[in-house]
């Protein structure tokens, strides 16, 4: 109520967790940083601090999992300089032609760096190309002119400006490329696999409700509240580590018919 917490956490890979099951006593994964912020704070400004922190305390990952509001290009780019593959989802293009599946969205246009310009799918190509920074940002603003839109047999579709011309706002080069390999490989099987990973961590933020009632700030004052939180995962992180330090895999209190079943086949 009014602050939102950030937990990371240890994970183990499909073999991993498959190696852990044969032995009948799984590591557990651990709560490795809390970042507690104000609620209005977008997620994408945590992504930064929490591998800065986890880089300085010597628990850098080599790939960090996260869900779509922490990503950005930028972030993506600057954690791969550092050692870091950010597996997360990124933000789709949201132009109205993405939106409406007609047109033409950016992918469709082929950008030549060199040359400074864009080609169109009709084969047309920008005339103007000017960097500006856009909510702080640099970003390439590209228009197309009168002689490329206005007898385009694909105009109507293509642009929805008042002028009846196309414009695109670009990222930066390296940005750029980054985002698009980015959306082009979470289209894919493997890496959509890969990513349910992730999902692992929502039962640890059910358990800091159900455990600790994280839901609920019991202070006043962000630096309060911060430390609630790591108490809190500090609590979590206890009680994982006393039920693998004390679970005994040769003699469970309680059985499953499907696990007795089990065994007397296995007999």
């Amino acid at each position: 109520m009014g602050y939102k917490i950030h937990l990371t956490e240890t994970c183990h890979t499909p073999a991993e967790a498959e190696a852990g099951i044969r032995r009948r006593v799984p590591a557990p994964n651990l709560i490795t940083d809390v970042h507690t912020t104000e609620a209005t704070v977008p997620d994408v400004k945590a992504t930064a601090p929490i591998q800065r922190r986890l880089d300085e305390h010597g628990l850098k990952p080599a790939e960090h999992y996260l869900d779509s509001g922490y990503p950005s290009a930028d972030l993506i780019t600057t954690a791969a300089g550092q050692g870091i593959t950010m597996v997360t989802p990124v933000l789709l293009d949201h132009s109205p032609q993405a939106r409406a599946a007609s047109g033409f969205d950016k992918t469709a246009f082929t950008v030549d760096w060199k040359a400074r310009q864009v080609r169109c799918p009709a084969g047309r190509t920008s005339i103007n190309w000017s960097p500006a920074r856009q909510h702080g940002r640099l970003v390439i603003v590209v228009k197309f002119g009168a002689d490329a839109c206005d007898t385009c047999p694909h105009r109507h579709p293509c642009t929805t400006s008042a002028r009846g011309r196309r414009q695109l706002t670009l990222h930066p080069r390296e940005l750029h490329d980054t985002l698009a390999a980015a959306r082009t490989e979470q289209k894919n099987e493997t890496w959509q696999k890969k990513y349910a990973l992730r999902s692992g961590v929502e039962g640890t933020i059910n358990q800091a409700l159900d455990v600790t009632g994280i839901r609920r700030a019991r202070y006043r004052g962000l630096p309060k509240v911060r430390l609630q939180h790591a108490f809190s995962a500090a609590a979590l992180n206890i009680v994982r580590l006393d039920t693998w330090w004390t679970t005994d895999p040769l003699r469970h209190p309680r059985t499953s018919r499907l696990e007795r079943l089990h065994y007397q086949l296995a007999g």
